[in-house]
């Protein structure tokens, strides 16, 4: 699959040469199971290597074809989906989502409270497609433990996940639970992403499993992309970890008996997708080239402009939110589905201003850095994503191997 010699696209293979060593030194380490790093530049994928176990208790070896749960690297997908929608003229980014869901009609946003109450006001205004797509729509998720809110999301099993029931009835009980911040002035991860899938079915008349799997996942060519793995693909699926007491991996998700390995109610465009470095970086190159893949365009080159563009006041640190998983948001902003690079100066890490990224819970990453025109790609299986700061270590490593 290596296409081109990394000094044929102006990166060092000795330089390059470090992420090889760093990764097997992980797995030396038993800091990870296994993973797979990717690394393109002007077209040419010049970096693919596999190290470590995809299942410990197996012995099955990490290889470029190992499935991974990516979790919130699903997302930037879901956003695809949406603005395709968008560009179809059916909503515009300032349009309220009540115009498609009226259950987020008269919302209350949290004011204050204590021992369980949550006291409340009005939310000031709808909360608006652009909203969603940038994460200040005041919405949540349960998991960040951090405001009567969340409490919550967790009492009333508020997932898009191992969850009975459909997308949309899910949807309609997010619905029910107060803001924690008013519409567009405060960036908080949330279920956005999980509401924009049900938008999408809403819109577009369809499921939404099926629309992302026949206008998206389909067309790019992403063929080990989707909610489950089929059976003939299941020796090639990851097991899942986490660190135990002793600070040794610990299995969270066995392959042979995952969730994953039968399709779901409830489909998560938050977070559902599993997918291999191959196939991700099929989506990375698509919006390289902003929109088009091997003849087939998805988006318009305009669209690809605004989605990758800061749509927040400042930074996310400014906005809320100075601090997510291992990485620091300052000098970090948000565009339509992805973190996008500001200030690598004031974000203390190497990159350059327009490039847009994001990751998943059980570690994994990419970035896509157009004035390079290089992509990058990290796939193993820790939970939580903020064990190691392994992402950051990667970027380093990449962009050190820029030599022209």
């Amino acid at each position: 699959m290596i296409q081109a010699a990394p000094e044929d696209v102006g990166l060092c293979s000795k330089r390059l040469g470090k992420v090889t060593a760093w990764a097997e030194r992980l797995v030396a380490d038993g800091k990870l199971a296994g993973l797979t790093t990717m690394v393109a530049r002007r077209g040419q994928t010049v970096h693919l290597h596999s190290t470590g176990l995809a299942d410990l208790e197996r012995g099955v070896a990490v290889t470029p074809e190992t499935i991974f749960r990516i979790y919130s690297m699903t997302k930037p997908l879901t956003s695809v989906a949406i603005l395709m929608l968008y560009e179809d003229g059916h909503f515009q980014l300032d349009d309220p989502i009540t115009r498609y869901l009226p259950c987020f009609a008269n919302m209350r946003v949290m004011s204050g409270g204590q021992r369980g109450k949550i006291e409340t006001v009005p939310a000031t205004r709808d909360i608006t497609f652009r909203d969603l797509l940038t994460h200040t729509s005041g919405l949540t998720y349960g998991f960040m433990e951090s405001t009567l809110v969340d409490a919550v999301y967790r009492d009333r099993q508020i997932a898009f996940q191992g969850v009975p029931g459909t997308l949309g009835e899910m949807v309609e009980r997010l619905a029910e639970i107060p803001l924690i911040a008013q519409p567009g002035t405060a960036w908080n991860y949330s279920h956005a992403t999980d509401v924009l899938g049900h938008l999408v079915a809403v819109i577009s008349g369809q499921e939404f499993a099926a629309f992302l799997a026949e206008r998206v996942i389909g067309p790019l060519g992403m063929i080990d992309t989707g909610f489950s793995v089929p059976e003939a693909s299941r020796p090639r699926f990851a097991a899942n970890y986490g660190r135990g007491k002793d600070g040794k991996l610990l299995l969270i998700d066995d392959p042979q008996a995952s969730p994953y390995l039968t399709p779901r109610s409830i489909v998560s465009g938050g977070g559902g997708l599993v997918s291999t470095a191959a196939d991700y970086m099929r989506f990375c190159q698509f919006m390289l080239n902003m929109g088009e893949l091997d003849g087939t365009r998805l988006l318009g080159v305009k669209t690809v402009e605004l989605m990758t563009a800061n749509h927040l006041g400042g930074d996310m640190a400014a906005m809320g939110q100075p601090r997510f998983s291992e990485s620091t948001y300052e000098g970090i902003g948000f565009g339509l589905g992805f973190s996008v690079m500001l200030d690598p100066a004031r974000a203390q890490i190497i990159g350059t201003p327009g490039e847009y990224a994001w990751g998943g819970a059980a570690s994994t990453a990419f970035w896509v850095d157009p004035e390079e025109e290089m992509a990058v790609i990290l796939l193993t299986q820790l939970m939580p994503s903020s064990t190691y700061p392994i992402r950051r270590e990667l970027r380093v490593l990449t962009y050190q191997a820029v030599i022209a």
